[in-house]
């Protein structure tokens, strides 16, 4: 006697859990061909009306986007969402989602912020099902989801904020964002490593992730985009958080240039490229004798391990001594330099703390430090220059590769110096 097993059909199950035989040859999609789809930016983006937000998400909202956006507690996420509606409700309706707050004290807030209210339409809600609902029958131009953690699916059972209900409430919001194309912001809070927490397909999901960054304790705020399907990801917006809510930076290297000490051993200024974006900056060095058996290191807005690597080829190749020294680097403003370019005015900064030697008050530095001692080549010099030149420096230490890609009679009024090794650059502090 044998036994013969009999195959069960195979079973799709939809995003709400159910599960329907498939029919073989039956469909109710129907392809669109690729020429005939519009993509003029007056129809696939929304501008909205704040400059350093339309720069980082790469010129506008597209259409139909799902742009998650993830910050501490307090950093003003909800802040520049309700500004954003504000002025993308003067043409277009929003509906605003809350899950955290109440109505009224979403209204306070916009009082406060004196956000234009007429087109802003305001539920306080965690039930995805309703919201999607609703959004079906209102079809908003924008939508605002405030926030993930605290929305629930009530066919799963758990709690809001668990990995089940994040994924789940995102794929229906995204399932209604892209069938009736509207562009939908949703919060994420972060863990403690700074992260969105969730999980991470969450992230996949959607088409633009945003990170808003910053010091609680300083006015300013950085937006960046960590993936961005539909711009660039290297474009930062900046921003001042005030009484009245964030306003836009136009010119951040006037801003964390200001308050600048003169004439004081330590400081040196770089010029990094946040995308097409150049951003002068101070770097800030202290270099103490130790009162420890071991001495201290300290890096704030710079790489530690990055620090560790200068101070050894400031040791063995241009012969200064840090052994029984603390030391100490701080980027003003809350910035974060993780790149190379600030190499060489890292160094100076050392250097010019260690002999106590100030840089000039109008010359900045720009290049990448090697092993060797050399001072290598960087990108978009000259973006950097004209950048320096407009803020009123009259002295650019350069790595000497570099001057013969450009012609120095385009920057009347920069001394342009070119350096080969990092002792030469050094030596420039002394002859002044």
């Amino acid at each position: 006697m044998t036994e013969d097993v009999v195959a069960e059909p195979v079973k799709y199950s939809s995003s709400r859990g159910g599960a329907t035989p498939r029919v073989p040859g039956q469909t109710t999609l129907t392809p669109h061909k690729l020429k005939n789809i519009s993509t003029t930016e007056e129809k696939s983006r929304i501008i909205t009306g704040i400059s350093e937000l339309d720069r980082v998400l790469g010129g506008g909202i597209v259409i139909g986007s799902v742009i998650l956006i993830g910050g501490e507690p307090g950093i003003g996420k909800s802040t520049i969402l309700l500004q954003l509606c504000g002025e993308v409700s003067k043409t277009k309706n929003v509906l605003y989602v809350t899950g955290e707050e109440s109505v009224r004290q979403i209204k306070l807030r916009a009082v406060r912020l004196d956000v234009p209210q007429e087109n802003i339409s305001l539920v306080a809600e965690s039930d995805v099902d309703e919201i999607c609902g609703l959004i079906e029958s209102m079809k908003p131009d924008l939508v605002v989801i405030d926030s993930i953690q605290t929305m629930r699916c009530t066919d799963i059972a758990s709690s809001s904020g668990t990995v089940s209900q994040v994924k789940e409430s995102t794929a229906r919001f995204l399932n209604v964002a892209k069938t009736l194309e509207i562009p939908t912001f949703i919060v994420g809070h972060v863990n403690k490593d700074g992260a969105i927490a969730g999980p991470k397909v969450m992230e996949h999901i959607v088409d633009t992730v945003l990170y808003f960054e910053g010091d609680k304790t300083l006015p300013y705020r950085v937006l960046r985009a960590v993936k961005n399907r539909y711009g660039s990801t290297n474009e930062i917006g900046m921003f001042d958080m005030t009484g009245r809510g964030l306003a836009q930076i136009d010119n951040p290297s006037q801003v964390m240039l200001e308050g600048r000490p003169l004439g004081i051993s330590g400081t040196c200024v770089a010029c990094v490229m946040e995308g097409t974006r150049p951003v002068l900056s101070e770097i800030q060095a202290l270099v103490t004798k130790t009162s420890f058996p071991s001495p201290r290191r300290t890096a704030s807005g710079f790489d530690y391990n990055r620090m560790y690597l200068l101070l050894a080829v400031l040791e063995k190749r241009a012969g200064y001594s840090f052994a029984n020294q603390d030391v100490y680097i701080n980027i003003v403003g809350g910035l974060k330099l993780d790149e190379t370019a600030c190499d060489l005015p890292t160094c100076m900064a050392l250097a010019s703390s260690l002999l106590d030697l100030p840089i000039g008050e109008k010359t900045f530095a720009v290049g990448e430090v090697g092993l060797g001692g050399e001072i290598r080549s960087v990108p978009h010099l000259e973006t950097r220059l004209r950048e320096a030149q407009r803020v009123g420096f009259d002295t650019a230490i350069v790595p000497k590769h570099n001057l013969k890609l450009i012609d120095p009679a385009q920057f009347p009024g920069l001394k342009l110096v070119g350096v080969s090794y990092l002792r030469e650059a050094i030596n420039t502090i002394k002859l002044k």
